[in-house]
């Protein structure tokens, strides 16, 4: 089955096609790098990946449901650039309302887990508002992996993290790709991005370029595929 399944996605801002009948599909297990150039459509098109845009034409299944069905979202784990975590409540308090948004059994141990795992247990009881933007991205990454989603949807995830938050991210991912789940990021940080990238899909000014098995070559180049298809 395929966990994401994208066909004829168009979406417009005002007269502007951000994205232009984009179509493919990412198979249960894989991990694509979604890439392109500032302005190329990543984000756009991963907000309708999570049910949180709508396109003008064509549909997106997860899991062969559609991605705004309530029981897909439950199984999404998303880090956008928005962060997503809530400035007033302290990090526990966060991952506390979370864990019970998704129907966990132990919300209050999962919370504690997570917020260890992401080395913020040492500030669970401190509101968000006083944390540095590395600490409140490593809270979203918190968020995101608390219900052991089966697919993660990541925006530009390494932003703001230091190395050792990088390792850790990577080390997640890895650990959720093994119990199979399925991972696509957009990221500009390509050297981290193809440690783990099976796939990876090329947009260009809305348009789809390139999808398919991450070139070999990008391993000693990550840049290759930009220049292949002269988006460099």
């Amino acid at each position: 089955m395929s966990a994401v399944a994208v066909e004829g996605i168009w979406k417009y801002y005002g007269d502007y096609p951000a994205l232009r009948n984009i179509g493919f599909s990412v198979q249960e297990g894989q991990c694509l790098a979604l890439l392109g150039r500032n302005g190329a459509g990543k984000t756009t098109l991963l907000r309708i990946m999570a049910g949180l845009l709508r396109p003008q034409r064509g549909s997106i299944r997860i899991f062969d449901r559609d991605a705004r069905h309530p029981q897909t979202r439950a199984s999404i784990g998303v880090i956008g650039h928005g962060i997503g975590v809530y400035d007033e409540l302290s990090a526990f308090e966060n991952l506390l309302l979370f864990g019970r948004l998704y129907g966990l059994n132990d919300p209050s141990s999962a919370a504690m887990e997570w917020l260890r795992r992401t080395s913020l247990d040492n500030v669970a009881g401190s509101l968000v508002r006083e944390f540095s933007r590395g600490m409140r991205q490593r809270l979203a990454v918190a968020r995101a992996f608390l219900h052991n989603p089966s697919l993660l949807l990541l925006d530009e995830p390494f932003t703001s993290l230091d190395d050792r938050a990088i390792a850790l991210l990577q080390s997640l991912m890895r650990d959720a790709l093994a119990r199979g789940a399925t991972v696509i990021m957009s990221t500009h940080q390509l050297r981290e991005a193809m440690e783990l990238a099976t796939h990876a899909a090329l947009l260009g000014r809305g348009k789809l370029i390139f999808h398919g098995e991450r070139p070999a070559a990008m391993l000693q180049d990550p840049t290759w595929l930009y220049r292949a298809y002269g988006e460099s």
